[in-house]
C-alpha cells in the first residue's frame, strides 16, 4: 500500500477532524459531571404504578423536586434497571436524608387490584456528592495528568530514539508523537463536546481515565511502526534522500500494518460489544476509549509516518 505516495490524502482527513473537534470544543464546550464542578448525583429506582398501571417517568421526578422541593437546576434521566440518574447541586446528609423520605412519601404507595395502597418503595441505588471545591481540585489535577503524560512520553520516545539521528533527529520522533498523541485525544474530547451540546452528556473522572488509557494504547502502536523504520535505516546501506526516506518510511509501515490492524481490532470487538451490550453506566467510558483506539490505530499508521517524512529536514528532488 502506497501510504507516503497519497499522504496528503490521509493528513489532509486528520486535519478536518482535528479542525472540526477543535471548532466543537471552542463552540460547544465540555458539560462538565459533578466530579469537576461538585454536586449530587443521585440514582434511584421506584417501581410505583398509578391506577392506569402508568410507571413513574423521569419528567415526574423533574417536577417534583423543581416544584414541590424547589431545587433549580436539575437534571433527571432514565438509566437501566427502570431506575433514574437525579443530577443536583451540592446537598448535605441532612437534606439529602429529608428529600429521600419526600420522595417515600411521594412516589412509595401505589394503588393494588384491591383498590389498597400497598407499599413499593424508592430504592436508593447510588448517591455520590462532591463539594465545589474539590470538584475544582479534581479538574486541575485531571488537566495536568493529561499534558504530564504528554510530554512525558514524548522526551522517553525522544530518548529511546536517541541512536538514529541520520537523516532524522531524535528528537523529531518526540515531536510526531506528541502530534499524533494530541490527535488522538482531541476528536474524542471534540465528540464528547458534540454529545454534550446535542444530548447533554458529561465527561467525568472516567473519561479523563479513557483519555490516558487511549493515549498508552496509541503510543504504543506508533513506537512499533517507528522501530521498524530505525531498524530499517540502520540496515540501509545506500546514500538516504527524500525518495529512499519514503520508500523506507513506506515499506516499514507496511511491514507493521497487519500487527497494528489485528492487534487493534482485538480490543475494538471487545468495546463495541461492551459499548452495545454492557451497562448503561459504562456506555461513555467505552464510547471514549472506542473512538480513542480506532483513531489511534489510524493515526500510527497513516498520520505518524507521513509526518516523519515531512519533518526530515531532507529536501524533495523535483
Amino acid at each position: 500500500m502506497n501510504i507516503i505516495g497519497h499522504r496528503n490524502i490521509f493528513l489532509g482527513i486528520s486535519s478536518i477532524l482535528v479542525l472540526v473537534s477543535i471548532v466543537a470544543i471552542a463552540v460547544f464546550g465540555l458539560r462538565l459531571g459533578i466530579d469537576f464542578v461538585g454536586g449530587t448525583l443521585w440514582q434511584l429506582r421506584i417501581t410505583r404504578t398509578d391506577a392506569d398501571f402508568t410507571r413513574t417517568n423521569a419528567e415526574e421526578i423533574k417536577n417534583f423536586f423543581e416544584v414541590d422541593l424547589g431545587i433549580k437546576n436539575i437534571g433527571v434521566f432514565s438509566a437501566e434497571n427502570q431506575s433514574f440518574l437525579i443530577r443536583l447541586p451540592h446537598l448535605t446528609e441532612e437534606k439529602h436524608q429529608k428529600y429521600l423520605s419526600e420522595l417515600k412519601d411521594k412516589f412509595g404507595l401505589r394503588e393494588s387490584a384491591s383498590s389498597l395502597r400497598e407499599s413499593a418503595p424508592v430504592e436508593e441505588l447510588r448517591f455520590d456528592t462532591i463539594g465545589p471545591a474539590i470538584g475544582k481540585e479534581l479538574k486541575q489535577k485531571a488537566l495536568l495528568a493529561i499534558v504530564m503524560v504528554l510530554f512525558g512520553i514524548s522526551l522517553y520516545v525522544t530518548f529511546a530514539f536517541r541512536k538514529v539521528s541520520y537523516p532524522v533527529k531524535s528528537w523529531k520522533y518526540g515531536i510526531i508523537t506528541l502530534i499524533t498523541l494530541f490527535h488522538d485525544v482531541i476528536i474524542p474530547v471534540g465528540l464528547f463536546a458534540t454529545l454534550g451540546y446535542l444530548m447533554g452528556v458529561e465527561v467525568d473522572i472516567n473519561f479523563v481515565v479513557a483519555v490516558l488509557v487511549v493515549m498508552g494504547f496509541s503510543v504504543h502502536d506508533t513506537i512499533v511502526v517507528f522501530d521498524r523504520i530505525r531498524e530499517n535505516l540502520l540496515n540501509s546501506r545506500q546514500k538516504i534522500d527524500f525518495l529512499s526516506l519514503g520508500q523506507i518510511i513506506n515499506s516499514s509501515v507496511n511491514q507493521t500494518m497487519a500487527r497494528s490492524i489485528n492487534t487493534s481490532m482485538t480490543l475494538i470487538l471487545v468495546l463495541l460489544a461492551m459499548f452495545l451490550l454492557g451497562p448503561t453506566s459504562l456506555e461513555y467510558f467505552v464510547l471514549t476509549m472506542l473512538v480513542g483506539v480506532t483513531v489511534g490505530t489510524y493515526s500510527s499508521i497513516f498520520v505518524a509516518s507521513p509526518l516523519l517524512l515531512l519533518i526530515s529536514g531532507l529536501k524533495r528532488i523535483l
